[in-house]
């Protein structure tokens, strides 16, 4: 009984010593004068070298190291830090050769023990001369300028597409458990012939587009960082987010926990999810959309789980980036401002404020002249109208430089429109007289505030980094768009106009 315990742990040690026996590539170059080699792989949206031959001579280059290398898509990088050709790394092919010629790389890229990377090199083949006969094609048109060139060219494309697709079918089903099959899987749309008809007797799109989103990631798994080493994930992620998913942040929000489901804490795959979306929806691309990135610190910070993407000094400052946002979304109602107006300027300024030193000072002032500060505030709940535009600029700020002549100028445009639309204008600094001379020598005649008291933290209630900052809010205050430029102004109040229309 002791000898079959101690045959079956020296069988469990020898196949982990042998699984663990490292890595040995070795490439044969022909024609190449390069004396250093680089082997690098993909991670998401990155790149990374992870070995480097020192030694090439003649074109032989050998990446050789006692650990495995993860499994993943990996490429030839000359000392230039050129792309020469991927090939695939996994269990089975830790030790393998490669030949080709740098005067003709493709046509003579031959694996010479990895079946798997044989049929990678065939697929890469078999795309690339699908790509040149259609730019061939694109040429051909173009130089004959045919009238109905662009009906040729959708036809041509549609036929080389579907060309693709069917070989990408066949290798899925022809390299069945290999990654090789997982990631042309990644690459492949997923589509259906079989679609009903609408009653309109045309091809049902919304058939079309819910199969599309059910089966988008069949076939993928989310629990193998090997998914992400390879040039296909990123770009379907970013696809599924942009074009697939409806725009809207509850809609995200939805499909970011799901995806999230799918993945172990702890793994590389759940790690640089949570960055991407994290990153990507702080300072998203669409108006609105930084909900999602509040979403995100609620449920993922918040709660520990994302302990270990980031160190806690970061996860502390990303809290502290949601806590500023959360009150800023759009539909919620804008935080108040407790302004100083330029007329009241001197009765704040012989209390002593233009003068303090520091905050302690500023405190004290502030609170020895309380009451009589509180009735000097404009605040922004008082401000009455169906369009405010709340704006937060600097006289010696270039951008607001530009901005600020096109604003009035619109301004004095919704007025003889007889348009309800006023415009709280907060300078951001304190050199009083410069803002002062600046308002009167270019002839701003919108409601003209600042901070006189030092009571309101822009930076934090407002997000007010750097100027301008844009907000337009209805009549009840509530938060419309935001971090917008002058030019989107007038069709957003357009907009707002109809739903106010719409309303009664």
């Amino acid at each position: 009984m002791k000898k079959m315990v101690w045959s079956i742990i020296l069988v469990l040690m020898l196949t982990s010593l042998q699984a663990q026996s490292g890595h040995e590539i070795k490439i044969n170059l022909r024609n190449c004068k390069d004396t250093v080699a680089y082997l690098a792989f993909y991670q998401f949206d990155k790149l990374y070298v992870s070995d480097t031959c020192k030694k090439v001579v003649n074109g032989n280059i050998v990446f050789k190291g006692k650990k495995n290398l993860d499994k993943g898509v990996y490429f030839l990088l000359s000392q230039e830090k050129g792309n020469y050709f991927d090939f695939i790394v996994d269990e089975q092919t830790q030790k393998q050769q490669i030949i080709s010629d740098k005067n003709n790389l493709l046509e003579n890229l031959k694996a010479v023990n990895s079946k798997q990377n044989e049929s990678f090199f065939n697929y890469i083949r078999f795309v690339t001369t699908k790509n040149k006969e259609f730019d061939a094609f694109k040429k051909n048109i173009k130089e004959q300028k045919k009238p109905d060139s662009t009906a040729l060219l959708t036809k041509e494309f549609k036929v080389l597409n579907d060309a693709i697709l069917e070989n990408d079918l066949n290798f899925i089903g022809q390299n069945k458990g290999t990654y090789l099959s997982e990631i042309i899987n990644l690459k492949t749309d997923k589509t259906t012939k079989d679609i009903p008809k609408a009653s309109n007797g045309r091809p049902d799109s919304i058939y079309a587009y819910h199969y599309y989103k059910k089966h988008f990631w069949d076939g993928v798994n989310f629990q193998d960082d090997a998914m992400l080493r390879n040039p296909f994930f990123t770009n379907k992620l970013k696809q599924y987010f942009n074009t697939v998913v409806v725009q809207h942040p509850d809609s995200i929000c939805v499909e970011i926990d799901r995806m999230m489901l799918k993945t172990k804490q702890d793994t590389k795959m759940n790690m640089l999810l949570l960055a991407y979306f994290t990153q990507t929806y702080e300072i998203p691309k669409i108006m609105g959309m930084d909900k999602v990135f509040v979403y995100m610190v609620d449920n993922y910070f918040k709660t520990g789980k994302a302990k270990g993407v980031y160190d806690d000094s970061v996860i502390k400052i990303i809290i502290d980036r949601g806590n500023v946002l959360a009150p800023l979304q759009l539909g919620k109602i804008a935080p108040e401002l407790y302004m100083i107006d330029v007329p009241t300027h001197d009765k704040i300024a012989k209390m002593g404020f233009d003068t303090a030193k520091t905050s302690e000072e500023i405190t004290k002032i502030y609170y020895d002249n309380k009451p009589e500060i509180e009735q000097s505030y404009v605040t922004l709940s008082s401000i009455k109208a169906d369009y405010l535009i709340l704006l937060f600029w600097d006289v010696d700020c270039g951008h607001c430089q530009k901005e600020v002549p096109k604003i009035l100028e619109m301004y004095h445009d919704f007025l003889k429109e007889k348009k309800d639309v006023k415009i709280f204008g907060v300078y951001t600094q304190n050199d009083f007289e410069k803002y002062k001379k600046y308002i009167i020598d270019n002839k701003i005649d919108w409601i003209n505030v600042y901070d006189g008291v030092h009571i309101n933290n822009l930076k934090d209630k407002y997000d007010v980094v750097t100027t301008p900052v844009i907000y337009i809010l209805d009549k009840n205050k509530v938060i419309k768009a935001k971090g917008i430029g002058s030019e989107a102004i007038k069709s957003i109040i357009t907009q707002m106009e109809k739903e106010y229309s719409t309303k009664k």
